[in-house]
């Protein structure tokens, strides 16, 4: 997750007091997954690694979900490359293709206060399956998150292979407690937490998703990796946008980019 970069200003907060600084730096740091497994190839088709240093998806053919603390802003760009098709980076049979343009949500200020999403629209159409976006709340369980991120907090490089792993829902009021005494509320309807001591997203992980089954076994995208204070950290997991509260919006926004 970009979320290690609320690590960062978070334990600045824990450390000295004041107001809870944001999430990212300039240098934008993302999550990746611990105490994972390396997906082999095919698993996540839809996963695709955004060059600024984000995981994204897939959601149409040409369209792709992220963070919106990935991106600059709403407006043209030309500037994400996208690779596709894999999860090994390095694969001759990675498909890549160009950002033409970005929408990201209207309310953004920072990923701690919510409204963490934007839509990416591509110079091509990379001809691969695409994800759904769940309408439903989530409940208690595990779901699959994964990136291609840090395995160790106290790595300094990310990994060039797809990592994924399970994790439980943590309850709202367990999680906004917990943050709480970083100085940070957690926005309840829009964001969601999950993870456990050992299994959490890291920095390069942000903008991926958080999956589940759908009624029919299928995957759909619940989440979106967005912040947390450190990695795998005990009482601290990965929040996480909850996609239910924005499918609508996202719904436009896509409409917008065709």
């Amino acid at each position: 997750m970009v979320r290690k970069a609320a690590l960062l200003a978070l334990a600045a907060v824990l450390l000295f007091g004041g107001q809870p600084a944001r999430a990212i730096s300039d240098a934008r740091p993302a999550r990746d997954v611990i105490g994972g497994l390396v997906a082999p190839q095919g698993k996540f088709p839809w996963a695709v690694r955004l060059s600024m240093g984000c995981g994204g998806t897939l959601i149409e053919p040409r369209i792709v979900l992220t963070a919106g603390h990935c991106v600059d802003g709403t407006g043209k760009n030309k500037s994400i490359v996208v690779t596709a098709g894999v999860t090994d980076l390095k694969s001759r049979r990675a498909r890549t293709a160009q950002s033409e343009r970005v929408i990201r949500a209207e309310g953004f200020i920072d990923e701690v206060r919510g409204d963490d999403w934007a839509v990416v629209r591509l110079d091509r159409d990379l001809h691969l399956p695409t994800l759904p976006i769940g309408r439903d709340v989530i409940g208690d369980g595990k779901y699959v998150v994964m990136g291609w991120g840090l395995t160790r907090e106290d790595s300094v490089q990310q990994e060039e292979r797809l990592h994924y792993a399970s994790v439980p829902t943590v309850p709202d009021d367990k999680c906004a407690l917990a943050y709480q005494k970083a100085g940070v509320t957690l926005v309840s309807d829009e964001q969601l937490c999950a993870g456990s001591p050992g299994v959490d997203t890291c920095q390069g992980d942000s903008g991926g998703p958080m999956v589940g089954h759908g009624r029919h076994g299928e995957w759909v995208q619940v989440g979106i990796v967005s912040w947390g204070l450190g990695c795998a950290r005990d009482g601290y997991p990965g929040v996480y946008t909850q996609l239910s509260t924005f499918r609508p919006a996202i719904k436009a926004a896509v409409r917008k980019l065709r």
